[in-house]
């Protein structure tokens, strides 16, 4: 190792020597495939002058997509334009380890024409949910019209608003969270509300209490990773079920996260005509409520 890397921690000693990143140099590390003259060490390992640093770059997985006959819940759709009721449990576009499956091979094999602006792993993908929210997505059909609901989302003209399930009793009936989100230092699977991250604001309005949850409606200005979710546990209220940010097991049977995007409304490229589209939770979701309202 070069004498200006002595000191350094191992994992910023590889990204300054190399054209590795330091998140990649971490995973390296976790995954034992970097030896320090031929001994596995830990990221926070100071290196050197003379240390001999190895490490095995994998190949990287190649992503495709094949069109699949998956059932698919198609709200409306035109030439330009459509709007899809995603289950939960299903991602919208591959991924490493989810390269079937998944929203995108549904749509290539329901709809002919698709836009390109996403490259070809999220054709007509103009902005996503996550695997375990259930609701309302807009696809664009031509690369105009992903332009155009593109433009919308970034300037917060059109609407989407979310139902929930959310742990403990809300002080108010309603409000405002106001924190900005990016990435958690400790967990790179996780989103966080930090100094320095993007802005974030949702608002948010009390439906019904039921003493150790209650339910909300959710409306987003921004669109940031995982919003809703890390917002609503950052003033200690996480969404019931959710694997990530909230409590495991609490409501049961416990089937994923009870966060319904409900409502979808934008201005249609083409026509100009504003159009909105509103649908209930699943059935899962309605019978927790049953549930929850005779407890």
């Amino acid at each position: 190792m070069k004498a200006q890397s002595a000191g350094l921690r191992l994992d910023k000693a590889i990204s300054d020597n190399s054209d590795v990143s330091r998140t990649q140099a971490n995973d390296l590390i976790k995954a034992d495939a970097v030896l320090v003259n031929g001994q596995v060490k830990k990221a926070k390992y100071k290196v050197l002058e003379n240390d001999i640093v190895s490490f095995d770059i994998p190949e990287p997985e190649v992503l495709s997509y094949e069109a699949e006959n998956i059932p698919l819940d198609i709200v409306y759709e035109d030439d330009d334009v459509a709007v899809i009721n995603k289950p939960q449990g299903m991602v919208v576009h591959p991924s490493a380890g989810h390269q079937t499956g998944t929203l995108v091979n549904a749509l290539m094999y329901h709809m002919t024409n698709l836009s390109s602006i996403n490259g070809v792993i999220r054709p007509g993908i103009v902005h996503r949910i996550d695997k375990d929210t259930s609701g309302l997505l807009m696809v664009a059909k031509n690369d105009q019209a992903h332009e155009f609901l593109a433009a919308q989302l970034k300037e917060h003209t059109s609407k989407r608003r979310y139902v929930a399930i959310v742990h403990g009793n809300l002080l108010n009936d309603r409000g405002m969270i106001e924190a900005p989100i990016g990435r958690n230092a400790k967990d790179r699977k996780k989103q966080a509300v930090i100094s320095g991250g993007k802005p974030a604001l949702t608002h948010f309005e009390v439906l019904e209490r039921f003493g150790d949850f209650t339910l909300v409606s959710l409306t987003l200005e921004t669109g940031r990773t995982h919003q809703i979710r890390v917002h609503m546990a950052y003033i200690g209220h996480p969404i019931a079920g959710d694997p990530l940010y909230g409590p495991k097991n609490a409501l049961k049977p416990n089937h994923g996260q009870f966060l319904h995007a409900q409502m979808l409304g934008f201005e249609h490229p083409t026509s100009h005509q504003w159009l909105e589209f509103e649908l209930d939770p699943p059935k899962l979701f309605q019978a927790t409520l049953d549930k929850l309202r005779k407890d």
